[in-house]
């Protein structure tokens, strides 16, 4: 019986319980696998990037408060960020990586920074 590569299919030649005639066929075969896993974690990870640099750049610019509508103009996801903080008064800030926000009303977002996470740099 003739035993053939995985993913291109010749012949292997070698030892018994061989899959893979080169280094190359193992990575496209297991890269075929993990495609759809690993798209979605890099789709995830691209949208948590770019709302990052989007509060980023506002709160570099100095913008303390903005309207909600800027950061929908500006491309940022509302359904995608880090972790949610609430504070003592119950205030709930939501972040993405350090740079979070929380709504004050009128649908304007108060932006902040998480000091805890600037050290680091």
């Amino acid at each position: 019986m003739d035993k053939r590569c995985l993913d291109c299919g010749d012949a292997l030649r070698g030892r018994t319980d061989k899959k893979f005639c080169s280094d190359q066929c193992r990575n496209n075969y297991n890269n075929k696998l993990n495609r759809d896993s690993n798209n979605f974690v890099r789709n995830v990870h691209g949208l948590l990037r770019k709302n990052r640099r989007i509060l980023s750049d506002l709160y570099a610019d100095g913008k303390l408060k903005v309207h909600k509508d800027a950061l929908f103009a500006l491309g940022y996801n509302f359904s995608f960020f880090t972790h949610v903080i609430e504070t003592s008064n119950g205030a709930k800030y939501h972040y993405c990586f350090e740079y979070g926000y929380c709504e004050t009303g009128n649908d304007f977002l108060e932006l902040r920074q998480n000091s805890q996470y600037v050290e680091y740099q």
